[in-house]
């Protein structure tokens, strides 16, 4: 069993595709890589791999002017939609900041409230207990006509 083969053709990348190859049994189509080069350095690199950009864009031409106007509108969006962000946070900031000192206003007012009503509830119970008289267990004491009852 020989085998033939036909001469590579030159690829994508430094590689080159055997086409075909001939045995004893018939032609059959199998694809090789093989280097193109005489050094053999080159990494063969699947189609599906390979660069899209075959060739650079005209400057001049309506597809890159088209492509440019385009990015640019998406550049100007985004940039747009990041300073409204930066705005709307800010805006929260400023927001959230009132809020705060509005909190911390009713704060000190509500401790003030709380430390005057203390201050009567403690007034008022030292009173209360200043009026009680204390109950005496000497029975002479206990009813002040001398009766004992």
């Amino acid at each position: 069993m020989s085998k033939l083969s036909q001469p590579a053709t030159p690829g994508v990348n430094g590689v080159s595709v055997i086409h075909t190859q001939a045995h004893a049994s018939g032609l059959q189509q199998v694809p090789q890589l093989v280097p193109a080069g005489p050094g053999g350095g080159g990494k063969a690199v699947p189609p599906s791999k390979q660069s899209k950009k075959s060739s650079p864009m005209d400057r001049n031409s309506d597809e890159y002017r088209q492509r440019r106007e385009r990015n640019n509108m998406a550049v100007k969006k985004s940039r747009l939609k990041s300073k409204q962000k930066a705005q709307d946070t800010l805006q929260r900031v400023n927001q959230l900041k009132e809020e705060n000192e509005r909190l911390e206003a009713k704060i000190k007012l509500l401790t003030k409230e709380l430390s005057v009503l203390k201050d009567l509830f403690l007034e008022h119970a030292h009173n209360l207990a200043d009026s009680v008289q204390p109950i005496s267990t000497d029975p002479t004491t206990a009813n002040p006509d001398g009766t004992g009852q």
